[in-house]
């Protein structure tokens, strides 16, 4: 599944008519993270390093992916299906929705899931759910910042197809440069942020969706964005 996923959000990444992935799921569980039967001792260490080095592509490849990947979570995200939502860039979810890190109870601490949640929220909510293994209710998730948006499971689609087309408004090239530039920044010192946020500024106003922008503001009109 996690390879299905990986080729999935590369698969056409390139095509400037993609604007936006969706990642959901079937029943009352978005995802309850490894099986844990493909972790026991006879399954091999090699196994269990291609478990997770998977796991790890796949969270790169949500990172990476050069529009927004968008988690709608209609139930149980727990683990390194925690870890998943964690890692999207808008996460949209249901009331009834419910998040955990609950590694621990098993032997095994969700020590890969707490990079994404620990990256979310606050550290002693992360801390929380880590140590304690008990999930946090949607409005919790809210709360802490690990979820954008809660709704009723009968608005869950509205709610996402209204942030897509917001995404879809903008210029694709320039939210995939603001993109990347967000996730570059964030692990660089306020300074070194700065400095990169500068040239990044400067090489967005010069392009051309930027300058198209730019005019269609003064002419006070609609854009239209070349996506490239």
């Amino acid at each position: 599944m996690m390879n299905q996923l990986i080729n999935a959000i590369n698969l056409n990444k390139g095509d400037t008519a993609l604007r936006a992935i969706v990642l959901s799921a079937n029943g009352n569980v978005f995802s309850a993270g490894h099986n844990l039967k493909e972790l026991q001792m006879s399954s091999g260490i090699e196994q269990h390093k291609l478990v997770f080095s998977t796991a790890t592509e796949l969270m790169k490849s949500i990172i990476q992916s050069p529009v927004p990947v968008i988690a709608k979570v209609n139930g149980f995200a727990t683990a390194a299906g925690c870890q998943l939502v964690a890692t999207c860039d808008i996460i949209v979810c249901s009331e009834t929705s419910k998040f955990s890190t609950p590694g621990a109870n098993f032997g095994i601490f969700c020590s890969t899931p707490g990079i994404a949640v620990g990256r979310s929220v606050p550290k002693s909510r992360a801390m929380y759910m880590l140590l304690t293994g008990e999930p946090i209710s949607a409005r919790e998730a809210y709360e802490s910042g690990l979820v954008t948006r809660v709704v009723s499971a009968d608005k869950l689609d509205d709610e996402v197809n209204s942030i897509i087309e917001q995404i879809k408004r903008k210029s694709r090239s320039v939210i995939t440069l603001g993109k990347e530039f967000f996730y570059e920044q964030i692990d660089l010192s306020v300074l070194e942020a700065y400095k990169l946020g500068e040239e990044t500024m400067v090489r967005n106003i010069n392009s051309d969706d930027g300058q198209e922008g730019i005019k269609s503001f003064v002419e006070k009109r609609e854009a239209s964005w070349s996506h490239k």
